[in-house]
């Protein structure tokens, strides 16, 4: 085998970091201050390095750009359209991510960076191909509540059952069955039953919950068939 080539393709990634928040989904993004036009907001990440690998390469980006450390990242897809990027030609592994944005504080060592959380439905005009790249991601999240649970990154730790409700329902943009939801969910022992009631500012007072953890790693790693019922 011959290792000539005439190839000039650089290796990018990119974070596709997925929040939830008052019952909105969120993205996390962040635009770069510098250099000719008028500058976009984009996903966070980068060029590889030569002596790092794509996963190391991507927790990188997203701590120098965001200041986030994620301890999951899950290979997305590979985007290598061959105009995707106006700077030549570059291949892009993205990686998706959920995370609860109220345990980070964003911050940036990079000096003309800005990074900033945005609701799913308001995202601004981005650069690159990175609204395909999210709408592929939500995708892959849509998908992923069939098998695997969803919402241990994403709430908070104690919360009402209707809060995981709303977080299926904002996730797949439609209404659920919620009598059935609520009963497929406790069938799956993910859910323990606090002592704490939490008193709406209207409504009925509602029992918290909180995740049995090893219950939801157990389902995490070796996945559960869990068909959601629309209303």
């Amino acid at each position: 085998m011959s290792f000539k080539s005439e190839q000039h393709i650089k290796v990018a990634v990119d974070a596709v970091v997925f929040g939830y928040i008052q019952n909105h989904l969120q993205i996390l993004l962040t635009k770069q201050n510098h250099g000719s036009g008028i500058p976009k907001w984009a996903l966070p990440g980068g060029f590889v390095k030569d002596n790092e690998s794509v996963e190391c390469a991507v927790s990188r980006e997203l701590q120098e750009e965001t200041g986030v450390n994620v301890n999951y990242l899950e290979q997305l897809f590979t985007f290598g359209s061959v105009d995707r990027d106006h700077r030549g030609r570059v291949v892009s592994v993205a990686y998706l991510a959920l995370i609860n944005p109220r345990h980070f504080i964003l911050c940036t060592s990079r000096e003309d960076m800005e990074t900033e959380w945005f609701n799913l439905d308001e995202i601004p005009d981005l650069a690159y191909d990175h609204k395909e790249i999210i709408e592929k991601g939500w995708e892959r999240l849509k998908a992923k509540i069939n098998y695997q649970p969803v919402g241990f990154e994403l709430l908070k730790r104690e919360f009402p059952f209707s809060d995981l409700e709303n977080l299926y329902q904002t996730i797949l943009n439609k209404k659920i069955d919620r009598r059935n939801f609520r009963k497929k969910i406790m069938s799956y022992d993910l859910l323990l039953e606090t002592d704490k009631i939490y008193q709406p500012k209207s409504g009925r007072p509602a029992k918290l919950y909180k995740f049995n953890h090893r219950k939801y790693r157990k389902l995490e790693k070796d996945g559960f068939h869990f068909e959601v019922k629309f209303a």
